[in-house]
């Protein structure tokens, strides 16, 4: 029976360097996805790197209008702590797994993971999320639009850590929805994150598991931020019209590039998509909507 390496650094920098002289080693925190697959006999690493003696990287802090949210933060405090601020991420940590799993499961796990299924990724992408990575060579701040490059890879070097990921404090509504078997304690089908910004006039998407990687979905964004401005919605609050948010789901379903696997076909992830996609605007925008009359 092989045996495995065990570090558990307590400082940042020591866990950098022990990263750098052991790029084989595997960084675990929550080991909610890692632990399967070493159960399961898939995954045999030379070594594990214990993330979670180390200082500071489940802490989350605002500065301004930006969270920085360390990379051990798991996600029950992501519910409990951050619902207000990134209520998009919240809603997605409120449907990963089960109470253990959610108070074990990390959103940096989740980026490292860099699966299309996973929860976490819409919200970021809808989010404008940047990841802050860390190496003995120093700091990276990736687009998280740009971190992911393929299936359960992304833009992470061998001698790298996830030390944050940074997003801006939502400036209007945000909602996220997936379809699966049940809503928590399952892999997604697919799944879609939306997020209005009424400053700016402009909305963000996040498409997942329907594709090699999670994205965005540019021209349902660009569509509907038009429609909003063209028709003086932003201002007036005005209902959505439904063709709007049909289209919207439409233009959501199109941008994907879904496969036949266990858990459905491609053609129903599209309609999926379509479905979801038209119910995630309409919830937000009516969140947007209520938001006026609470104030009123």
């Amino acid at each position: 029976m092989t045996t495995l390496d065990f570090v558990a650094p307590t400082g940042w920098e020591d866990a950098l360097a022990e990263k750098a002289a052991r790029p084989d080693l595997v960084p675990i925190a929550g080991g909610t996805d890692l632990m399967v697959e070493l159960n399961a006999g898939r995954r045999r690493p030379a070594g594990l790197l214990d993330l979670t003696r180390v200082e500071g990287l489940a802490a989350w802090s605002r500065d301004g209008g930006v969270l920085r949210i360390g990379a051990a933060v798991p996600y029950a405090r992501l519910v409990t702590e951050l619902a207000g601020v990134a209520p998009g991420l919240a809603a997605a940590a409120r449907t990963v797994g089960s109470p253990q799993i959610r108070n074990r499961g990390t959103v940096g796990g989740n980026l490292a993971s860099a699966s299309p299924a996973g929860d976490s990724h819409p919200p970021l992408l809808a989010a404008g999320a940047v990841v802050e990575v860390a190496s003995v060579r120093g700091r990276r701040r990736i687009p998280v639009d740009e971190f992911f490059t393929g299936v359960k890879r992304s833009a992470l070097a061998a001698d790298e850590l996830i030390a944050a990921v940074e997003l801006p404090v939502a400036p209007g509504p945000q909602e996220f929805a997936k379809v699966g078997t049940r809503n928590a304690m399952v892999i997604a089908v697919c799944s879609v994150a939306v997020g209005l910004d009424p400053v700016a006039g402009t909305v963000g998407t996040g498409l997942g598991s329907v594709a090699p990687t999670p994205r965005r979905a540019p021209q349902a964004e660009a569509y509907l931020a038009a429609e909003l401005a063209d028709r003086g919605l932003w201002e007036s609050r005005g209902e959505l019209p439904e063709p709007v948010a049909v289209r919207f789901g439409e233009l959501v379903a199109a941008a994907a590039a879904p496969i036949d696997d266990v858990r459905g076909t491609a053609p129903y992830r599209r309609h999926a998509l379509a479905v979801l996609g038209r119910r995630v605007s309409s919830r937000a925008w009516r969140s947007y909507r209520s938001d006026r009359e609470g104030a009123a």
